[in-house]
């Protein structure tokens, strides 16, 4: 099955890739590798304008959604 996920909120409109992709640059941006990853919670605050990340169950990022 394919899914996609949007998320809108005051005329923004962002897709689950756009927001994963993201996730991963602020995780590689840390000079660590995507294989590296085992797993990641992402948590969307529209209202603040940003994301929230749990990277491995303990290293934390955020990023805005601009």
């Amino acid at each position: 099955m394919k899914t996609t996920l949007y998320i809108e909120y005051q005329e923004k409109q962002l897709n689950e890739k756009d927001i994963l992709a993201k996730a991963k640059k602020v995780w590689t941006d840390e000079g660590r590798k995507v294989s590296e990853l085992a797993a990641l919670q992402i948590y969307v605050k529209p209202e603040e304008n940003m994301a929230y990340c749990v990277y491995n169950e303990d290293s934390k990022g955020e990023f805005s959604l601009d």
